[in-house]
């Protein structure tokens, strides 16, 4: 008995000396883990903060450069000017810019041979829904020693920009360069001949762009028609209600004549 009496004094000690650490343990525990917290929520507002003051403009400029570019325009080909190859002489081909936003859009050519090449139009400003077929024309040089015919087409790149406007206007192309931070990359073409001699779809669908586009500028060139009144003589102005007026009156001159 007196065994058991000292033993249980000795087991609650131990007992008590393994559970303490444990509740300290656990203290310290939680107040770390509240003390992280505490410091991440401070943390997180002052992200919030930054990015309400100077790092806005940062913040929305990366997310533009990782954000695809949204096409304001549809182009037909896609990515690619097809020419017929004729050494020595000036070739033509044509695209079809469709403006596919919701708002007026201004497009503009570039090419990497500016002296060899050339646009018509080199520009415009199309409606939300309005199209135009765009004629380019490169004189097609002769092939090197070295060169395989048709094989000139990594040489001549173009490239179609466009930029939002505010609405309808006269095209200039100094839009683009006040605008510039504005200005999107619609494509980059590159050039690819065509065997004048060898029908294929691509020199089909070639020739009915370019009779569409010769036959838009030739309706250009007609003067507009004028929808007022005619006008005859020294400001004589041919009215209806005038001509039945005066028809009324001269009946009603010859049934007074006649009845006299």
């Amino acid at each position: 008995m007196a065994i058991a009496d000292q033993k249980s004094p000795s087991d609650g000690k131990i007992w008590g000396f393994f559970k303490l650490p444990f509740r300290g343990n656990s203290t310290n525990t939680t107040s770390s883990s509240s003390s992280s917290m505490h410091h991440q929520h401070n943390q997180s507002n002052s992200l919030v903060e930054g990015s309400n003051g100077h790092g806005s403009s940062s913040v929305s400029s990366v997310a533009r450069s990782i954000l695809p570019t949204r096409r304001r325009l549809k182009l037909d080909p896609t990515n690619k000017l097809y020419f017929p190859y004729e050494p020595g002489k000036q070739a033509r081909s044509a695209i079809r810019i469709k403006n596919t936003s919701k708002s007026h859009t201004a497009f503009k050519f570039q090419t990497t041979q500016p002296k060899s090449c050339f646009m018509r139009p080199p520009g415009a400003i199309l409606a939300p829904g309005e199209s135009i077929v765009a004629t380019v024309f490169k004189f097609v040089e002769h092939p090197e020693n070295n060169e395989k015919p048709m094989d000139q087409k990594s040489r001549v790149k173009f490239k179609i920009m466009s930029l939002k406007v505010k609405g309808p206007m006269d095209y200039v192309p100094e839009l683009f360069d006040e605008q510039k931070d504005n200005v999107s990359i619609e494509q980059i073409l590159r050039v690819v001949f065509l065997d004048s001699e060898r029908p294929s779809p691509a020199l089909e669908k070639l020739k009915r762009q370019l009779a569409e586009a010769d036959a838009a500028v030739e309706e250009r060139k007609k003067p507009p028609e004028d929808t007022g009144p005619k006008i005859i003589g020294e400001g004589l102005v041919i009215d209806e209600w005038k001509e039945r007026r005066e028809r009324y009156l001269a009946r009603q001159q010859v049934e007074g004549v006649d009845s006299v």
